[in-house]
Order: C-alpha cells, then structure tokens, then sequence
C-alpha cells in the first residue's frame, strides 16, 4: 500500500481468516448474519450484535483518522466468536514541532473514554525483525463507542520510523475485545507486527 504522507510502500501479512475491512459495512453485515445464524440463545445473539456495532463503530472511526490500512476478522469458533482488528495510521510531525518516539507512545494507548492511560498499560521497546528497535505500547483501553456506550480492548500499537524521514512514522493498532485471550491475543498481535516491513 502507498502512504501519501510518506510516498512510501510498506506490506504487514494478516492471518489467512483476516480480511481488508470494507469501509463500507457491507462484508461486515454478511458476517454478522452469519454468526447470527449460529445460535438461537438470545443472550449469545445480543452478544453478537453488540460485538458488531463496536466493528461498525471502529471501522468509522478509522475512516475518519485516515487510516492507510484496516483488516479484521470475525471468526465464528466451537467455543465462540473471536473478534479482532488491525489499522496501520501515518503520522507526521507538525512543522515547529518535535514528534519523537517517547513523545508518540506518551499519545498511544490513552482510552477515549477517560482521556487516561490504563492501569496495564505498558511502553516499551521491541525489535521487528525487517525494521529493527520500534516502540510498542499495550493495554486494556476503555474506547467511547457512543455516546453512553463504552468498550474494554486489548490493545497494541507499534511505532516505526520511516527511514530517511525523521518526521514520519507508521503506527500499526492492533485491538480485540476477546479479553479472556489476553495472553493469546499479545502473541497474535506480536506475530502480525513482526511481519511488517517497507518495501
């Protein structure tokens, strides 16, 4: 994918059950009928559809951020859904102003529902095996979907520089609300990162 911020090319692989979120919503709601269609429990219904509108509502709001990539998936298990998305985001530093690693993972990770960082919430320093020393920040973010209505996602967001140009970066998202799967999903989320590279 081109970024016009950074007249660069990047690839990031994505699970085989991942998918290029449709902006438009209309692959989203094939997949909700389709997990619908798994289960006459109204409980594990309203479950579903409330999964869905926090995709729904993601997937604007990365439209609204400008976001370069967005994938996703929602893949119906034997023991239950599991939801998960992954943005990539340009960032450049506004003229006049310093716009470091320290200073970006200080941004990231901040919940939109309370303007604050999550108690796990973790900064540090990884090595991706085509890029080399990037920050990381995870945590448990509280995001505000609506106006009344807030969700808990595990959350992952990797900070690479782009080479030769000291005021952009990348910024890989990766969240899921599959919280009982934290460990799994860091794993998951490390993995995918990992693939990352400017080509």
């Amino acid at each position: 994918m081109t970024t016009p911020t950074t007249a660069r090319r990047f690839l990031l692989d994505v699970p085989d059950l991942w998918d290029q979120v449709d902006l438009s919503g209309e692959e989203l709601a094939k997949v909700r009928a389709q997990a619908l269609a798994t289960t006459n429990d109204p409980r594990e219904r309203m479950q579903i559809n409330d999964m869905f509108r926090q995709a729904r509502e993601i997937s604007r709001a990365a439209r609204r951020q400008g976001a370069l990539l967005a994938a996703g998936t929602a893949t119906v298990y034997d023991e239950g859904l599991f939801m998960a998305y992954g943005m990539v985001f340009a960032v450049t530093t506004p003229p006049g102003q310093e716009l470091t690693l320290p200073v970006l993972s200080a941004q990231a990770g901040v919940s939109t529902a309370t303007g604050t960082a999550p108690r796990d919430r973790i900064i540090s320093s990884v090595r991706l095996p085509h890029v080399g020393p990037v920050a990381r920040v995870t945590g448990t973010e509280t995001t505000r979907l609506t106006g009344d209505i807030d969700v808990k996602l595990l959350t992952m967001h990797t900070m690479i520089p782009v080479p030769g140009r000291a005021e952009d970066f990348l910024v890989v998202t990766l969240a899921s609300p599959s919280l009982p799967l934290k460990n799994e999903v860091y794993d998951l989320f490390d993995a995918i990162t990992s693939t990352f590279r400017f080509v």
